[in-house]
């Protein structure tokens, strides 16, 4: 198993086979409009116009598990989005990413890539992290995905590379991108 053989459906409804992205390196993160880190999406942007022509995509997932930090529908997600960030990059319906109704997806991006815990050194990863284990200590078990924005580094081949927290900003993960390219 690997990458390319997961299906997600497009914010539009069609489906999208990941095998179309066979030969690209690809940052799967989960995404939301009412989050502290949702300004990420202008730098998240930035990078795929940066790197798209050299074979790079993003997909975003919407997801509203995290405090409902998602709550529009897929229409309105993609309306914030492009309105607010200029995002056009992919994005899927809005999904589940952890959990027994998790997408299958973030189930295999979290085998592949474990959770290494928080940089606590990073104010917002320590604030995340205090907040977590105050409110939801059980988000600190396991591998699954600890909060929005969570980012996964797959490479040209679908080998899931890299995990990237929350407060790991978009740019931070540009040289990795640029070593896979």
């Amino acid at each position: 198993m690997n990458i390319y053989d997961f299906k997600i459906n497009s914010i539009d409804g069609p489906q999208i086979n990941m095998e179309n992205f066979k030969g690209k390196a690809l940052l799967i993160v989960n995404i939301a409009s009412k989050c502290g880190f949702t300004y990420q999406y202008e730098d998240l942007q930035k990078i795929y116009d940066k790197y798209k022509s050299k074979g790079f995509e993003i997909i975003g997932l919407p997801c509203n598990q995290f405090a409902e930090q998602e709550p529009g529908n897929n229409n309105e997600v993609k309306q914030f989005c492009m309105l607010n960030y200029g995002v056009t990059f992919p994005l899927s319906e809005k999904v589940e990413v952890r959990g027994s109704n998790a997408h299958p997806l973030f189930n295999y991006l979290a085998s592949k890539a474990p959770f290494k815990g928080f940089d606590l050194n990073n104010p917002s990863a320590k604030l995340l992290h205090s907040m977590l284990k105050e409110d939801l200590p059980d988000y600190l078990i396991g591998d699954t995905i600890k909060w929005n924005f969570t980012k996964f580094l797959v490479d040209k081949e679908g080998n899931v590379m890299q995990r990237f927290e929350s407060s790991v900003e978009p740019y931070e993960i540009a040289p990795f991108i640029e070593k896979l390219l």
